[in-house]
């Protein structure tokens, strides 16, 4: 039997990602959950996939690409293994704008505050 392991599992914290995910196209979705699926059984996710945000303390960016359209997905991680999915949102300029990263930052202090 070929079972594949997990080396790490993705979390939905709150209706933060859901609400993003159901806006968006079966084509869109299918590669969201695609990404998410490797980057849970990659030992070593490669960037392209998921990408530190510089300058932040643990936050990172799930990274999607289709077509022409680029998603990003905010996540960080809790104790080690666990993906706990943020806010998502369709990029349109080369960087990652600033409201963005602040809303998946307090989003992030929100599950560190319930989650001590």
């Amino acid at each position: 039997m070929n079972s594949k392991r997990k080396y790490r599992t993705a979390i939905f914290y709150k209706d933060y990602f859901e609400s993003f995910f159901i806006k968006q196209s079966e084509r869109v979705k299918a590669k969201i959950i695609w990404t998410i699926e490797l980057i849970e059984e990659l030992e070593r996710v490669p960037e392209i996939f998921l990408k530190h945000i510089e300058s932040t303390e643990g936050l990172y960016e799930i990274r999607i690409k289709l077509g022409n359209d680029i998603f990003r997905i905010f996540c960080f991680f809790d104790h080690g293994k666990l993906i706990i999915l943020a806010n998502g949102f369709q990029k349109k300029t080369q960087k990652t704008p600033k409201k963005e990263i602040e809303r998946a930052l307090k989003i992030k202090e929100e599950y560190e505050n319930e989650n001590k």
